[in-house]
Protein backbone atom coordinates (compact mmCIF):
# COMPACT_ATOMS: atom_id res chain seq x y z
CA UNK A 1 0.00 0.00 0.00
CA UNK A 2 3.29 2.70 0.54
CA UNK A 3 4.34 3.93 -2.53
CA UNK A 4 6.67 5.63 -1.17
CA UNK A 5 10.59 4.86 -3.12
CA UNK A 6 13.11 3.64 -0.14
CA UNK A 7 16.49 5.65 -0.27
CA UNK A 8 19.32 3.27 -1.35
CA UNK A 9 20.87 0.98 1.37
CA UNK A 10 18.42 2.02 3.85
CA UNK A 11 19.19 5.61 3.68
CA UNK A 12 20.25 6.97 7.15
CA UNK A 13 18.87 4.46 9.15
CA UNK A 14 22.19 2.34 9.41
CA UNK A 15 24.42 5.69 9.34
CA UNK A 16 26.92 5.56 12.40
CA UNK A 17 25.58 8.16 14.92
CA UNK A 18 27.90 10.91 16.27
CA UNK A 19 26.76 11.30 19.68
CA UNK A 20 28.06 14.68 21.63
CA UNK A 21 27.57 15.47 25.51
CA UNK A 22 28.84 18.86 26.09
CA UNK A 23 26.64 22.53 26.56
CA UNK A 24 23.35 22.50 25.08
CA UNK A 25 21.04 25.10 23.98
CA UNK A 26 17.31 24.39 24.26
CA UNK A 27 14.14 25.50 26.29
CA UNK A 28 13.31 23.14 29.75
CA UNK A 29 10.25 20.75 29.44
CA UNK A 30 7.89 23.08 30.83
CA UNK A 31 7.07 25.18 27.58
CA UNK A 32 5.50 21.92 26.97
CA UNK A 33 2.65 23.32 28.80
CA UNK A 34 2.00 26.63 26.76
CA UNK A 35 0.33 24.05 23.80
CA UNK A 36 -0.55 21.39 26.65
CA UNK A 37 -3.05 23.44 28.55
CA UNK A 38 -4.55 24.44 25.52
CA UNK A 39 -5.33 20.91 24.05
CA UNK A 40 -6.60 19.03 27.48
CA UNK A 41 -9.61 22.27 28.26
CA UNK A 42 -10.10 20.50 31.46
CA UNK A 43 -6.43 20.20 32.83
CA UNK A 44 -4.64 22.76 34.85
CA UNK A 45 -0.48 22.59 35.34
CA UNK A 46 0.41 23.96 38.62
CA UNK A 47 4.29 24.48 38.14
CA UNK A 48 6.16 24.21 41.43
CA UNK A 49 8.98 26.20 40.91
CA UNK A 50 10.23 29.91 41.28
CA UNK A 51 9.55 33.59 39.89
CA UNK A 52 11.98 32.19 36.43
CA UNK A 53 9.48 29.59 35.82
CA UNK A 54 6.88 31.61 36.71
CA UNK A 55 8.33 34.59 33.84
CA UNK A 56 9.52 31.51 31.34
CA UNK A 57 5.73 30.70 30.83
CA UNK A 58 3.71 34.51 31.24
CA UNK A 59 6.86 35.15 28.30
CA UNK A 60 5.70 31.83 25.91
CA UNK A 61 2.41 32.60 26.54
CA UNK A 62 2.08 36.34 26.21
CA UNK A 63 -1.36 35.92 23.94
CA UNK A 64 -3.12 34.86 27.24
CA UNK A 65 -2.88 37.70 29.24
CA UNK A 66 -6.61 38.49 28.86
CA UNK A 67 -7.53 34.98 29.20
CA UNK A 68 -7.36 33.13 32.76
CA UNK A 69 -5.24 30.12 31.60
CA UNK A 70 -5.09 26.83 32.45
CA UNK A 71 -1.65 26.75 34.06
CA UNK A 72 -0.07 28.27 36.95
CA UNK A 73 3.27 28.53 39.43
CA UNK A 74 3.18 27.95 42.76
CA UNK A 75 6.34 29.80 43.85
CA UNK A 76 8.64 28.21 46.84
CA UNK A 77 11.48 30.86 48.09
CA UNK A 78 14.57 30.61 48.86
CA UNK A 79 14.72 28.94 52.18
CA UNK A 80 17.00 26.76 54.23
CA UNK A 81 18.15 23.36 52.60
CA UNK A 82 17.40 21.31 55.86
CA UNK A 83 14.29 23.30 56.84
CA UNK A 84 11.18 22.55 54.24
CA UNK A 85 8.77 20.71 56.79
CA UNK A 86 5.96 22.77 55.66
CA UNK A 87 6.74 22.72 52.09
CA UNK A 88 4.08 19.89 51.37
CA UNK A 89 1.90 21.53 53.78
CA UNK A 90 1.74 24.84 51.52
CA UNK A 91 1.45 23.05 48.74
CA UNK A 92 -2.12 21.03 49.61
CA UNK A 93 -2.79 24.65 50.53
CA UNK A 94 -2.37 26.12 47.29
CA UNK A 95 -3.74 23.54 45.51
CA UNK A 96 -7.07 23.49 47.30
CA UNK A 97 -7.48 27.48 46.92
CA UNK A 98 -7.02 26.64 43.36
CA UNK A 99 -9.74 23.55 43.37
CA UNK A 100 -12.20 26.05 45.21
CA UNK A 101 -11.80 29.10 42.65
CA UNK A 102 -11.73 26.67 39.34
CA UNK A 103 -14.41 23.90 40.07
CA UNK A 104 -14.09 23.17 36.23
CA UNK A 105 -10.47 21.71 37.18
CA UNK A 106 -10.81 17.44 36.08
CA UNK A 107 -7.16 17.05 35.93
CA UNK A 108 -4.32 18.46 37.74
CA UNK A 109 -0.80 18.15 36.96
CA UNK A 110 1.91 18.92 39.42
CA UNK A 111 4.96 20.19 37.22
CA UNK A 112 8.28 19.92 38.82
CA UNK A 113 11.24 22.08 38.02
CA UNK A 114 14.99 22.52 38.95
CA UNK A 115 15.44 24.70 41.91
CA UNK A 116 16.51 22.98 44.85
CA UNK A 117 14.09 23.45 46.83
CA UNK A 118 12.25 21.70 44.43
CA UNK A 119 13.75 18.84 43.52
CA UNK A 120 13.94 18.04 46.98
CA UNK A 121 10.27 17.52 46.99
CA UNK A 122 8.73 14.06 46.87
CA UNK A 123 5.46 15.66 44.15
CA UNK A 124 4.82 11.85 43.00
CA UNK A 125 3.88 11.71 47.15
CA UNK A 126 2.17 14.78 47.12
CA UNK A 127 -0.26 13.78 43.90
CA UNK A 128 -0.88 10.67 45.53
CA UNK A 129 -1.87 12.18 48.92
CA UNK A 130 -3.96 14.91 47.13
CA UNK A 131 -5.57 12.81 44.47
CA UNK A 132 -7.11 10.61 47.85
CA UNK A 133 -8.40 14.14 49.06
CA UNK A 134 -9.77 15.42 45.74
CA UNK A 135 -11.13 12.15 44.05
CA UNK A 136 -12.96 11.88 42.52
CA UNK A 137 -13.82 15.27 40.72
CA UNK A 138 -10.03 15.53 40.18
CA UNK A 139 -7.08 13.64 39.24
CA UNK A 140 -3.85 14.68 40.29
CA UNK A 141 -0.50 13.78 38.64
CA UNK A 142 3.28 14.63 38.20
CA UNK A 143 5.98 15.05 36.01
CA UNK A 144 8.95 16.41 35.41
CA UNK A 145 9.78 19.83 33.53
CA UNK A 146 13.08 20.36 34.73
CA UNK A 147 15.44 21.39 32.67
CA UNK A 148 17.77 19.17 33.84
CA UNK A 149 15.81 16.32 33.59
CA UNK A 150 13.88 17.50 30.04
CA UNK A 151 14.53 19.26 26.41
CA UNK A 152 11.88 21.42 25.46
CA UNK A 153 9.31 18.59 23.92
CA UNK A 154 10.13 15.76 26.35
CA UNK A 155 7.50 18.08 28.28
CA UNK A 156 4.85 16.53 26.29
CA UNK A 157 6.44 13.14 26.84
CA UNK A 158 6.80 13.15 30.62
CA UNK A 159 3.34 14.64 31.29
CA UNK A 160 1.33 12.34 28.64
CA UNK A 161 3.76 9.36 30.34
CA UNK A 162 2.78 10.06 33.84
CA UNK A 163 -1.43 9.50 32.20
CA UNK A 164 -0.60 6.25 30.85
CA UNK A 165 -0.61 4.31 34.15
CA UNK A 166 -4.44 5.49 35.71
CA UNK A 167 -5.66 4.64 31.96
CA UNK A 168 -8.50 2.47 32.63
CA UNK A 169 -7.95 -1.22 30.82
CA UNK A 170 -9.94 -2.38 27.83
CA UNK A 171 -10.14 -5.56 25.61
CA UNK A 172 -11.38 -3.64 22.67
CA UNK A 173 -9.59 -4.03 19.31
CA UNK A 174 -8.87 -0.02 18.81
CA UNK A 175 -6.41 2.38 17.81
CA UNK A 176 -4.94 5.01 20.15
CA UNK A 177 -3.08 7.87 18.40
CA UNK A 178 -0.81 9.58 20.24
CA UNK A 179 0.46 13.23 20.53
CA UNK A 180 -0.83 16.47 21.21
CA UNK A 181 -2.36 18.13 18.16
CA UNK A 182 -4.33 21.11 17.29
CA UNK A 183 -7.79 20.53 17.70
CA UNK A 184 -8.66 21.31 13.63
CA UNK A 185 -5.51 19.18 12.38
CA UNK A 186 -6.99 16.00 14.93
CA UNK A 187 -10.12 16.54 13.58
CA UNK A 188 -8.86 16.03 9.77
CA UNK A 189 -6.93 13.35 11.07
CA UNK A 190 -9.92 11.26 12.43
CA UNK A 191 -12.26 12.35 9.49
CA UNK A 192 -9.33 10.67 7.49
CA UNK A 193 -9.66 7.73 9.96
CA UNK A 194 -12.63 7.24 9.43
CA UNK A 195 -13.43 7.11 6.21
CA UNK A 196 -10.86 4.60 6.05
CA UNK A 197 -13.62 2.83 8.34
CA UNK A 198 -10.96 2.41 11.18
CA UNK A 199 -12.84 2.21 14.34
CA UNK A 200 -13.01 2.92 17.14
CA UNK A 201 -10.04 5.25 17.14
CA UNK A 202 -9.46 7.13 20.77
CA UNK A 203 -6.76 10.27 21.17
CA UNK A 204 -4.01 10.38 24.09
CA UNK A 205 -4.20 13.41 25.31
CA UNK A 206 -8.56 13.68 25.18
CA UNK A 207 -9.54 17.34 25.15
CA UNK A 208 -11.39 15.93 28.17
CA UNK A 209 -10.68 13.59 30.67
CA UNK A 210 -14.63 12.17 30.17
CA UNK A 211 -13.92 11.09 27.04
CA UNK A 212 -13.02 7.41 28.25
CA UNK A 213 -9.51 6.35 27.24
CA UNK A 214 -8.74 3.03 27.69
CA UNK A 215 -5.50 0.94 26.78
CA UNK A 216 -5.07 -2.89 26.60
CA UNK A 217 -3.48 -6.17 24.88
CA UNK A 218 -5.70 -5.27 21.87
CA UNK A 219 -4.84 -1.94 21.79
CA UNK A 220 -2.49 -0.47 18.84
CA UNK A 221 -0.93 2.58 18.57
CA UNK A 222 0.31 5.25 16.01
CA UNK A 223 2.83 8.28 17.31
CA UNK A 224 1.61 11.78 15.46
CA UNK A 225 5.09 13.31 17.56
CA UNK A 226 8.49 11.80 17.07
CA UNK A 227 9.61 12.87 20.75
CA UNK A 228 7.14 10.50 22.70
CA UNK A 229 9.81 7.78 23.71
CA UNK A 230 8.73 7.71 27.27
CA UNK A 231 5.10 7.44 26.46
CA UNK A 232 5.80 4.62 23.71
CA UNK A 233 7.55 2.58 26.51
CA UNK A 234 4.52 3.00 28.98
CA UNK A 235 1.97 1.98 26.56
CA UNK A 236 3.61 -0.88 25.38
CA UNK A 237 3.98 -1.81 29.45
CA UNK A 238 0.48 -2.06 29.52
CA UNK A 239 0.35 -4.37 26.58
CA UNK A 240 0.01 -1.73 23.69
CA UNK A 241 1.31 -2.47 19.81
CA UNK A 242 3.57 0.44 18.31
CA UNK A 243 2.75 0.79 14.60
CA UNK A 244 6.34 2.25 13.00
CA UNK A 245 6.22 4.66 10.47
CA UNK A 246 6.96 7.79 9.29
CA UNK A 247 5.70 10.70 10.81
CA UNK A 248 2.79 12.70 9.21
CA UNK A 249 4.43 16.01 7.99
CA UNK A 250 3.71 16.06 4.14
CA UNK A 251 2.61 14.27 1.47
CA UNK A 252 4.42 10.86 1.41
CA UNK A 253 5.06 11.12 5.46
CA UNK A 254 0.66 11.44 6.06
CA UNK A 255 0.60 8.73 2.84
CA UNK A 256 3.43 6.68 4.75
CA UNK A 257 1.73 7.00 7.96
CA UNK A 258 -1.88 6.27 7.15
CA UNK A 259 -0.96 3.76 5.07
CA UNK A 260 0.84 1.90 8.27
CA UNK A 261 -2.26 2.18 9.81
CA UNK A 262 -4.82 0.76 7.21
CA UNK A 263 -2.63 -1.97 6.93
CA UNK A 264 -3.04 -2.92 11.02
CA UNK A 265 -6.77 -3.00 9.78
CA UNK A 266 -6.62 -4.84 6.70
CA UNK A 267 -8.20 -1.52 4.41
CA UNK A 268 -7.93 -2.26 1.09
CA UNK A 269 -5.86 -0.49 -1.73
CA UNK A 270 -8.65 0.72 -3.47
CA UNK A 271 -10.53 2.39 -0.28
CA UNK A 272 -6.95 3.63 1.02
CA UNK A 273 -6.76 5.33 -2.52
CA UNK A 274 -10.45 6.54 -2.98
CA UNK A 275 -9.85 8.32 0.40
CA UNK A 276 -6.21 9.64 -0.27
CA UNK A 277 -5.99 10.83 -3.50
CA UNK A 278 -7.64 14.02 -3.53
CA UNK A 279 -6.24 15.22 -0.29
CA UNK A 280 -2.41 13.76 -1.36
CA UNK A 281 -3.39 15.77 -4.97
CA UNK A 282 -3.90 19.21 -3.02
CA UNK A 283 -0.91 18.69 -0.12
CA UNK A 284 1.19 17.95 -3.66
CA UNK A 285 0.54 21.08 -5.19
CA UNK A 286 0.86 23.21 -2.16
CA UNK A 287 4.48 21.74 -1.56
CA UNK A 288 5.72 22.58 -4.78
CA UNK A 289 4.17 26.03 -4.86
CA UNK A 290 5.65 26.72 -1.34
CA UNK A 291 8.83 25.29 -2.02
CA UNK A 292 10.56 26.33 -5.38
CA UNK A 293 13.17 28.34 -3.20
CA UNK A 294 14.23 24.93 -1.26
CA UNK A 295 15.04 22.88 -4.25
CA UNK A 296 18.90 22.49 -4.31
CA UNK A 297 19.30 24.52 -1.43
CA UNK A 298 21.10 22.85 1.94
CA UNK A 299 19.51 22.91 5.24
CA UNK A 300 21.71 22.19 7.87
CA UNK A 301 19.80 20.93 11.49
CA UNK A 302 20.76 22.50 15.21
CA UNK A 303 19.10 19.80 17.62
CA UNK A 304 15.70 21.34 19.59
CA UNK A 305 12.54 20.04 18.92
CA UNK A 306 13.33 16.25 17.94
CA UNK A 307 11.24 16.85 14.72
CA UNK A 308 14.58 17.21 12.86
CA UNK A 309 14.26 13.82 11.13
CA UNK A 310 10.99 13.63 10.18
CA UNK A 311 11.11 17.34 8.87
CA UNK A 312 14.54 16.41 7.27
CA UNK A 313 13.15 13.49 5.60
CA UNK A 314 10.33 15.56 4.42
CA UNK A 315 12.27 18.46 3.23
CA UNK A 316 14.63 16.08 1.54
CA UNK A 317 12.35 13.81 -0.44
CA UNK A 318 9.24 16.25 -1.01
CA UNK A 319 11.14 19.87 -1.30
CA UNK A 320 14.32 19.17 -2.97
CA UNK A 321 16.94 19.93 -0.13
CA UNK A 322 20.29 18.46 0.81
CA UNK A 323 20.87 18.21 4.42
CA UNK A 324 24.23 18.85 5.94
CA UNK A 325 23.77 17.93 9.14
CA UNK A 326 20.44 15.86 10.84
CA UNK A 327 21.01 17.09 14.98
CA UNK A 328 18.28 15.95 17.35
CA UNK A 329 18.41 15.91 20.73
CA UNK A 330 17.47 12.14 20.60
CA UNK A 331 17.55 9.24 18.33
CA UNK A 332 15.38 6.16 19.02
CA UNK A 333 15.39 3.95 16.13
CA UNK A 334 12.08 2.30 16.81
CA UNK A 335 10.28 5.87 16.68
CA UNK A 336 12.93 7.78 13.84
CA UNK A 337 14.25 4.64 12.05
CA UNK A 338 11.30 5.09 9.43
CA UNK A 339 12.00 8.36 8.67
CA UNK A 340 16.06 7.82 8.43
CA UNK A 341 15.45 5.12 6.78
CA UNK A 342 14.03 7.18 3.67
CA UNK A 343 16.34 10.25 4.16
CA UNK A 344 19.53 9.79 0.86
CA UNK A 345 22.46 9.11 2.45
CA UNK A 346 25.00 11.94 2.83
CA UNK A 347 23.80 13.74 6.17
CA UNK A 348 25.95 13.75 9.55
CA UNK A 349 23.52 12.06 12.06
CA UNK A 350 24.15 13.92 15.82
CA UNK A 351 22.57 12.88 18.69
CA UNK A 352 23.23 15.45 21.85
CA UNK A 353 24.81 18.77 21.69
CA UNK A 354 28.47 20.24 21.81
CA UNK A 355 27.37 23.36 20.89
CA UNK A 356 30.87 25.13 20.46
CA UNK A 357 32.00 22.17 18.36
CA UNK A 358 28.69 21.93 15.82
CA UNK A 359 28.29 26.09 15.33
CA UNK A 360 32.06 25.61 14.02
CA UNK A 361 30.72 22.93 12.13
CA UNK A 362 27.97 24.91 10.89
CA UNK A 363 29.86 27.90 9.90
CA UNK A 364 31.76 25.51 7.96
CA UNK A 365 29.04 23.81 6.16
CA UNK A 366 27.65 27.31 5.39
CA UNK A 367 24.00 25.88 4.54
CA UNK A 368 21.72 27.88 2.73
CA UNK A 369 19.56 27.37 5.40
CA UNK A 370 20.23 27.03 9.24
CA UNK A 371 17.19 25.42 11.93
CA UNK A 372 18.02 26.18 15.15
CA UNK A 373 16.74 27.45 18.62
CA UNK A 374 15.68 31.19 19.05
CA UNK A 375 19.60 31.88 21.59
CA UNK A 376 21.27 30.71 18.22
CA UNK A 377 19.38 32.22 15.79
CA UNK A 378 20.36 35.87 16.27
CA UNK A 379 24.17 35.04 16.11
CA UNK A 380 24.08 33.54 13.02
CA UNK A 381 22.00 35.56 11.05
CA UNK A 382 24.50 38.49 12.12
CA UNK A 383 27.35 36.19 10.32
CA UNK A 384 25.12 35.71 6.78
CA UNK A 385 23.28 32.51 7.28
CA UNK A 386 19.25 32.28 7.28
CA UNK A 387 17.47 30.89 10.03
CA UNK A 388 14.54 28.85 10.98
CA UNK A 389 13.36 29.26 14.36
CA UNK A 390 13.02 25.83 15.49
CA UNK A 391 10.20 26.19 18.17
CA UNK A 392 7.81 27.65 15.69
CA UNK A 393 7.63 24.28 14.31
CA UNK A 394 6.07 23.32 17.26
CA UNK A 395 3.67 25.50 17.65
CA UNK A 396 2.50 26.29 13.96
CA UNK A 397 -0.08 23.29 12.80
CA UNK A 398 2.12 21.09 10.38
CA UNK A 399 0.81 17.36 10.21
CA UNK A 400 -0.85 15.85 7.72
CA UNK A 401 -2.01 16.88 4.18
CA UNK A 402 -3.94 20.15 4.32
CA UNK A 403 -0.72 21.60 6.32
CA UNK A 404 1.59 20.53 4.00
CA UNK A 405 1.85 23.54 1.87
CA UNK A 406 2.26 25.86 5.21
CA UNK A 407 5.08 23.20 6.56
CA UNK A 408 6.99 24.25 3.15
CA UNK A 409 6.24 27.72 3.35
CA UNK A 410 8.24 27.76 7.11
CA UNK A 411 11.08 26.58 5.37
CA UNK A 412 11.18 28.67 2.31
CA UNK A 413 9.75 32.57 4.38
CA UNK A 414 13.36 32.78 5.31
CA UNK A 415 15.17 32.53 1.75
CA UNK A 416 12.86 34.90 0.52
CA UNK A 417 13.47 37.30 2.62
CA UNK A 418 16.90 36.97 2.38
CA UNK A 419 16.49 37.28 -1.59
CA UNK A 420 14.00 39.77 -1.00
CA UNK A 421 16.51 42.22 1.07
CA UNK A 422 19.42 41.24 -1.31
CA UNK A 423 17.46 42.57 -4.02
CA UNK A 424 16.77 45.97 -2.17
CA UNK A 425 20.13 46.29 -1.30
CA UNK A 426 21.26 46.14 -4.40
CA UNK A 427 19.27 48.90 -5.75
Amino acid sequence: MNDLTPAPNNGCRDTPVLKERGQREVFCGLTGIIWLHRKMQDAFFLVVGSRTCAHLLQSAAGVMIFAEPRFGTAILEETDLAGMVDAHQELDREVARLLERRPDIRQLFLVGSCPSEVIKLDLAKAAERLTQVHAPHVRVLNYSGSGIETTFTQGEDACLASMVPVLNHTDERQLLVVGALPDVVEDQMLDLLSKLGIVPVKVLPARRIDQDTAIGPNTVFALTQPFLGDTAAALERRGAKHIAAPFPFGDEGTTAWLAAVAEEFGVSREVFDDVTVAPRTRARTAIAQASESLCGKSVFFFPDSQLEVPLARFLARECGMTPIEIGSPYIHDAIHGPDLALIPPGPTISEGQDVEKQLDRARAAKPDLTVCGLGLANPLEAEGLSTKWAIELVFTPVHFYEQAGDLAGLFSRPLRRKAKLSLEAAE
